[in-house]
């Protein structure tokens, strides 16, 4: 299927970067199930000794005090969850690959929904990552609205005159 026009190129992109985070969050997803029924707290300690993490570091105290606090409940409900946004990934990616109109509306909506919440994380803590994710998730919705917009007006007809030239 060779890509010819330049608006698939973009819905090509858009699709491979979507079916990218799905992988990803799939893997997460297999990773968190995986703690089931473990003490998550003896292994996070294990390895921090292992990659000679300083325990006292302010951020690590933090996670070692969150991970802590993981039961099997609370990580079958972050798998879930997980794997839930992962299949819309997936979804989203494979219905622009497929040049699918509800594709292209399924992924201005469940991105645009996520960008209130960026700015949020990103108004409680400035990082370049949070910056990142915002510009490319406004970016995703910026170019889909418009080539919504685009394919939704009418072809414009030719005027034709009914005088004879």
């Amino acid at each position: 299927m060779a890509i010819t026009h330049p608006h698939h190129r973009g819905l090509w992109l858009i699709a491979f970067f979507k079916l990218v985070k799905g992988l990803l969050l799939l893997a997460v997803g297999i990773g968190v199930l995986s703690l089931l029924h473990k003490d998550i707290d003896e292994l996070a300690r294990h390895w921090v000794e292992v990659l000679h993490v300083d325990p006292e570091n302010r951020y690590i105290h933090r996670l070692l005090v969150k991970l802590g606090m993981m039961d099997d409940r609370k990580l079958a409900q972050i798998s879930a969850g997980t794997f839930f946004y992962a299949a819309v990934l997936f979804t989203e990616g494979i219905g622009l690959m497929l040049e699918k109109r509800w594709a292209e509306y399924l992924t201005v909506v469940a991105t645009a929904c996520l960008i209130p919440i960026e700015i949020y994380e990103l108004v409680k803590h400035v990082t370049l990552t949070r910056i990142a994710v915002i510009v490319i998730n406004t970016a995703i919705v910026w170019y889909l609205v418009r080539l919504l917009a685009r394919e939704r007006k009418p072809a414009r007809r030719p005027i034709v005159s009914s005088e004879a030239d």
